[in-house]
C-alpha cells in the first residue's frame, strides 16, 4: 500500500484517520451488496421479460435522475460513468450483446460506443460505415454505432446514404466531445517529419498544424486509428487522434486538444432493430422525398409549425445515380418529441401526405452525454 503523501501528525489525527479507514470499508461493503442486489433484480427481470431486455429510454430516464438527485460532492458526469458501468454489467447478465463499430479499436466510434453501452458488451470493429450497417441487418451484431455529423465538418455523407436504404432504426444517439491529440512512438514535436490523420480531423486541427508544424506534409488515412498505427510504425512520424488511439498503440501524447474548434463535437447514432420509446426528452428522426413543385419544402415543414413541433434540423442530399439535369434530392429532419405523442404523430401524418415519400427512422432519448 503506498504511504500516504501527508502523514497524520498526532495521535489524534492518527486515530481519526482510521476510524475514516475503517468507515470506508464498511461503505464500500455496503456498496458492493446493494450492486449484487441490483444484478440479481435485473437478472430476474430478464428471465421474466420476452425478446429484446435492453432499453434505451429506461436507461436515459435513470441516469437523468440521478444527475438531477445528486447530492454530490461527486459531479454529474462522474456520478453518469459509475452508473452506466452498473447497468452495463447487469444488462450482461441478462442480455449479452455485441455492437459493431467503425473501427479499428482507438476510433472516436469506439468511444462513443463504450460511452453509451458502457464496457461489458462485445465490441465488433468493422472497416466501412457500410459493415456496420450490415452486420446489424444480418444479426452479427445487437447494435451498431455510427458517426451522422460533426460540428465543425458537417454530415457524414456515407452514413446518411445507408440510413435511406437500412431496414434498421435508430434507438440513440451519442454526443461525443471530440478532443484531437498530436501522438507519436518516441519523436518529440520538432523532429516529426509527416503526420497521418483522417481528413475530417485533419481539417479541424488545420490552424494548429499552421502553427505549430509549418510544411510538415499531412496524410489521409482511412481512420484515426489507422493513423496511430503508422505512426507506431515509422520514424519521425505522427498521428492526431484520441486517447484511445495513444493507448491501443503505445504512443507518446506530444500536443494535447490540438482541435481548431475547443466546441468540437461528433454526433453518433445507435442502430438496432427496434426504436425506444418514450423517455420524456426524445428525438425522431425521418427521411423525406418532395414532389418537384414550387414550394414543396415548404408546405412538408409547415405541419410542424402548426403542431408546435420544433426541428432540430434539416439536411439535404442528393439522391446517388442521378446525374447532369436529373438531380433529385433527400431531406433529412430531426424534430423534438417522440413519435407517440399526438403533436408529433399528427404533423408526420400530415407530412406523409404531402411528401413523394417518407421514412421514419425512429424515435430515441436525446443524448446522455457523460462531458
Amino acid at each position: 500500500m503506498a504511504s500516504d503523501p501527508t502523514p497524520p501528525t498526532s495521535t489524534s489525527e492518527l486515530e481519526e484517520l482510521l476510524k475514516l479507514r475503517d468507515a470506508i470499508d464498511d461503505i464500500d461493503q455496503r456498496v458492493l451488496q446493494l450492486i449484487s442486489e441490483r444484478a440479481r433484480v435485473a437478472h430476474r427481470i430478464g428471465e421474466i421479460k420476452q425478446g429484446n431486455i435492453y432499453r434505451p429510454e429506461r436507461e436515459a430516464q435513470v441516469l437523468r435522475r440521478l444527475e438531477d438527485n445528486n447530492p454530490g460532492p461527486l459531479p454529474g458526469h462522474a456520478v453518469k460513468t459509475v452508473f452506466r458501468e452498473i447497468m452495463s454489467h447487469c444488462l450482461a447478465l441478462e442480455q449479452p450483446l455485441t455492437v459493431a463499430f467503425l473501427g479499428p479499436a482507438g476510433t472516436f466510434s469506439e468511444s462513443a460506443a463504450r460511452r453509451h453501452f458502457g464496457s461489458a458488451p462485445a465490441l465488433l470493429p468493422l472497416a466501412t460505415i457500410d459493415e456496420v450497417f450490415r452486420a446489424v441487418e444480418a444479426g452479427n451484431a445487437a447494435y451498431g454505432v455510427v458517426p451522422v455529423e460533426n460540428s465543425t465538418e458537417g454530415a457524414v455523407g456515407r452514413t446518411l446514404d445507408m440510413l435511406l436504404s437500412t431496414t434498421q432504426m435508430v434507438c440513440g444517439e451519442v454526443m461525443l466531445r471530440v478532443e484531437q491529440n498530436l501522438m507519436s512512438r518516441d519523436t518529440p514535436l520538432n523532429e516529426v517529419r509527416c503526420v497521418y490523420s483522417h481528413s475530417q480531423s485533419l481539417a479541424q486541427c488545420h490552424e494548429w498544424l499552421n502553427r505549430n508544424l509549418p510544411g510538415v506534409p499531412t496524410v489521409a488515412v482511412a481512420s484515426n486509428a489507422e493513423a496511430a498505427r503508422r505512426a507506431a510504425e515509422e520514424e519521425r512520424a505522427a498521428a492526431i487522434a484520441g486517447e484511445a488511439a495513444a493507448r491501443a498503440y503505445d504512443l507518446h501524447i506530444l500536443a494535447a486538444n490540438i482541435e481548431d474548434d475547443p466546441a468540437n463535437t461528433t454526433r453518433f447514432l445507435v442502430l438496432g432493430e427496434h426504436d425506444a420509446g418514450p423517455s420524456g426528452r426524445d428525438k425522431t428522426s425521418l427521411i423525406f422525398t418532395v414532389q418537384n413543385r414550387s414550394g414543396s419544402v415548404v408546405r412538408l415543414l409547415q405541419p410542424l409549425a402548426d403542431e408546435g413541433v420544433s426541428m432540430t434540423k434539416l439536411q439535404s442530399r442528393p439522391v446517388r445515380g442521378f446525374g447532369s439535369g436529373g438531380w433529385q434530392y433527400v431531406f433529412y429532419v430531426d424534430i423534438e418529441g417522440h413519435l407517440s405523442e399526438p403533436a408529433v404523430s399528427k404533423a408526420i401524418a400530415r407530412i406523409r401526405g404531402e411528401a413523394g415519400s417518407l421514412k421514419v427512422l425512429g424515435s430515441y432519448p436525446v443524448s446522455v452525454s457523460n462531458s
